[in-house]
């Protein structure tokens, strides 16, 4: 039997780089997903060239 696959969300993201810039810095979690979070408002109207 297939397990069903989890969809991964924008919250994942930010909790696995959060976590991993976490490790590398010694800041706390919290805070970098703050910071990501406040990025991703401060630049909502530009989009990635395809």
């Amino acid at each position: 039997m297939k397990a069903a696959k989890k969809k991964v969300t924008q919250q994942m993201i930010y909790r696995s780089v959060a976590s991993s810039t976490a490790i590398e810095t010694g800041a706390a979690i919290r805070g970098i997903e703050r910071k990501l979070a406040q990025n991703k408002k401060k630049y909502s109207a530009l989009t990635l060239a395809v």
